[in-house]
């Protein structure tokens, strides 16, 4: 069953989330950028407050593809507990060079989620690099929130070939990328592992608080069920 990532800003975002329901509690600040980060100095209370009883994710922001910055970010961000640790990988830079020093981390059990931008058009020859590296997954998101949804900016044959190489060589596949309620269904024939959000769980604009009912219709949509009553939320 696919499940649902969603995106948080804070430890009370967290444990609404967690209460509902999600699958992937992922730590973000989305007022930094498509991959913008929590400061670590706020992750590790997070992660140590929030419990283990389901998988915590973090970016480490919209780094510079430069070996040394983003190897430092990473071992900085896994250093907090975090279960995943996700890297954007941006246009331009040594991306083969980048995929062989993240390589080291991933051989010491760090959890590497390697994050496409869809809009950006990535070669996926490069899904079959990041596992020989050891990551553990890949995802599809956007850059360019302004552009729209994935659905908007990845032809349906891209992204079912996406699903389908990750797939292949064994990694964690997520979607996400402004996804709105009737990408759910479509997305969902694709069967990816977890869909992704943020906006579509705030009414419509990523850097305002969530909204638990907006939250727990989405999850509804992606496990396939119908929950009458809200859960009772706490902070």
């Amino acid at each position: 069953m696919t499940g649902m990532l969603a995106s948080v800003a804070n430890l009370a975002e967290a444990r609404q989330v967690r209460e509902i329901g999600v699958d992937i509690v992922d730590l973000k600040n989305p007022a930094e950028g498509a991959l913008g980060a929590l400061p670590v100095a706020d992750v590790g209370p997070i992660v140590s407050q929030l419990g283990r009883d389901r998988p915590v994710s973090a970016t480490v922001g919209d780094l510079p593809m430069e070996a040394d910055v983003v190897l430092s970010a990473v071992k900085a961000m896994a250093a907090t507990g975090v279960d995943y640790v996700k890297i954007g990988f941006f246009p331009g830079g040594d991306w083969a060079g980048l995929i062989h020093g993240l390589s080291s981390l991933a051989r010491r059990n760090v959890r590497l989620v390697a994050v496409l931008f869809g809009d950006e058009s990535p070669e996926l020859h490069w899904v079959g690099e990041l596992a020989t590296a050891g990551f553990v997954g890949a995802m599809l998101d956007t850059r360019d929130k302004k552009k729209g949804s994935l659905r908007q900016v990845c032809r349906n044959d891209y992204l079912r070939t996406f699903v389908a190489e990750t797939r292949s060589h064994g990694l964690l596949c997520g979607l996400a990328g402004s996804l709105r309620v009737p990408d759910i269904a479509p997305l969902l024939a694709l069967k990816p592992d977890y869909l992704g959000f943020r906006g579509a769980l705030c009414g419509g604009d990523r850097t305002d608080a969530l909204d638990p009912e907006s939250v727990l219709t989405v999850l509804n949509l992606v496990h396939g069920e119908c929950v009458n009553a809200s859960p009772r939320i706490t902070a």
